[in-house]
């Protein structure tokens, strides 16, 4: 008897829609991908946190632990191999994976972060003069939830104003699922070849950035090669940068959607709290890059063989009315917040956590300061979202100002 797996993501269905469709499955649902290619998906928050929890050991990251990949069974052109194959941290395991994330982590400290908080503002600033002076009707993705987190990284990494654009089209149609795989291979191999020039001209002539930072850290006499580099430039890049895009622009909604919230957040100054439950509520990752499993493997009662591809389904998790009841999906800043998988959990926690949150809660801060009336010039229901299986959220956002604050 043959089974017909779900497909993942469902034609002309939001992906939402399709998390909770599949959740209602099981806590983890064999699917299968476009390709015909299967792989699980876990679903809920216990499994999830079950499987972050066995990084480096239980679930590894290396594709060659993926025996599909190799044999035949997945085709050459599958439009996910350049992510999965991408060489960076998120695809290493075990002692590699902590040398990395050790390297990196002594260049991208909380200290460092703290000291931008000054040129995030400035950068903010100045944003916010530029949709003041488009005027109502102006959209806040192009102007504003995706100007600041290119803006900031592009800063850390070291990148001349000129070539920030055309990163940030690199980074678009590498996550697109609508991209073409040869598409996806060419902006690849473009996106890496720029981040190797960079890392060569940082390695002659260093600067005071992020680049030149991990250049130079150091543990034990170990220190990062030109590759290595590249690949946590490249994560950074394409992971942390659009997720920060989608988690401003998913608050923007929510709080759009739920005024009594919003008046809350601007009375109290509880930015902190609308960025967490949007975290939570609204995850800009629908699904993780695979992990591998090294071992048969249980997980929430579903058997997984060994040598299968896994992705977390985030954009679930923070719903599950199993572990958040009756009101999980609603948007509620006043809610006690019981560890939310916003940033993951485990050895792979997010090392750019602390530089989301400050750009996140000064941006959401500012523009409500500033534009206190700010309001939607579109209905909900018509707002366009990312065709990626990788990461979600609003890809225009037509506002009226109102009231304009200096």
């Amino acid at each position: 008897m043959t089974t017909t797996l779900p497909s993942f993501p469902a034609a002309n269905e939001a992906p939402l829609d399709t998390c909770v469709r599949l959740r209602e499955i099981g806590p983890v649902v064999q699917v299968e991908f476009p390709g015909g290619v299967p792989a699980y998906l876990a679903l809920t928050h216990n499994a999830v946190q079950e499987i972050l929890a066995g990084d480096n050991t239980t679930f590894l990251r290396d594709p060659k632990h993926w025996p599909a990949l190799y044999d035949g069974s997945i085709p050459e052109d599958w439009p996910l191999r350049a992510i999965v194959q991408g060489g960076h941290l998120a695809t290493k395991d075990g002692d590699d994976h902590r040398r990395l994330r050790g390297l990196v982590g002594k260049a991208f400290t909380p200290a460092r972060v703290r000291a931008l908080e000054p040129r995030v503002q400035q950068i903010i600033d100045g944003l916010l003069d530029d949709v003041v002076a488009a005027g109502d009707g102006v959209d806040l993705v192009p102007a504003f939830t995706e100007a600041l987190p290119m803006w900031v990284i592009c800063e850390l990494f070291g990148v001349p104003a000129e070539d920030r654009l055309r990163l940030r089209n690199w980074t678009a149609t590498l996550l697109a699922h609508t991209t073409p795989p040869e598409v996806a291979f060419e902006t690849q191999n473009s996106l890496q070849a720029y981040l190797h020039a960079l890392a060569e001209r940082k390695q002659r002539e260093p600067g005071d950035d992020l680049t030149s930072g991990l250049v130079q850290a150091r543990d034990e006499g170990d220190k990062l090669t030109t590759d290595e580099l590249v690949g946590v430039l490249w994560l950074m890049l394409v992971a942390g940068h659009e997720t920060t895009v989608h988690l401003l622009g998913h608050a923007i909604v929510a709080l759009a959607q739920n005024p009594g919230q919003l008046e809350l957040a601007k009375a109290e100054d509880r930015w902190d709290d609308v960025v967490e439950e949007t975290l939570r509520y609204r995850h800009s990752v629908m699904m993780t890059s695979f992990r591998f499993t090294a071992e048969d493997v249980t997980i929430s009662g579903v058997h997984i063989p060994k040598g299968n591809a896994v992705g977390v389904v985030y954009q679930s998790t923070g719903i599950d009315p199993e572990e958040y009841g009756e009101t999980a999906d609603q948007f509620d800043i006043t809610r006690k917040q019981t560890g939310h998988l916003g940033f993951g959990h485990g050895p792979r926690y997010c090392i750019g956590a602390p530089l989301a949150r400050l750009e996140s809660r000064l941006a959401l801060a500012s523009l409500y300061r500033r534009l206190p009336e700010l309001s939607l010039a579109i209905e909900p229901g018509d707002i366009p979202y990312s065709p990626s299986f990788f990461t979600v959220g609003p890809l225009s956002l037509p506002v009226d100002l109102g009231p304009v604050r200096p």
